[in-house]
């Protein structure tokens, strides 16, 4: 059985695990890349750029794991939430209000 049963309390974990500033940038260029993807691919009808989609969003996040907050991608236990919460951090940060979010989660920044 899974730790956290609900996204909710899935939130927090997620942002602790990512603490550092440069891992969440990483996961901004690669999750905006994403985004960058899927619009450019409806717009010119070029559907096998949809493709392409997973390889830029998870290059930069594993490497920000991997390099820089030494830790293991929740992905691998948590893939939807995660997915879910990449994007909920992404647009949160776009928006200015994910500070409020990592000081709730305990997270220093």
């Amino acid at each position: 059985m899974s730790k956290y049963q609900d996204f909710a309390s899935f939130w927090p974990f997620y942002l602790r695990e990512h603490s550092k500033p440069r891992t969440r940038a990483l996961h901004y260029v690669g999750t905006s890349l994403v985004v960058a993807l899927a619009i450019y691919a409806v717009i010119s009808g070029r559907w096998w750029f949809l493709a392409a989609m997973p390889v830029a969003g998870y290059f930069f996040a594993w490497v920000a794991h991997f390099t820089v907050e030494k830790n293991r991608p929740a992905t691998f236990t948590y893939p939807l939430w995660s997915l879910a919460a990449d994007f909920r951090m992404w647009w949160l940060w776009l928006t200015g209000r994910l500070g409020r979010e990592l000081e709730k989660a305990g997270v220093e920044r």
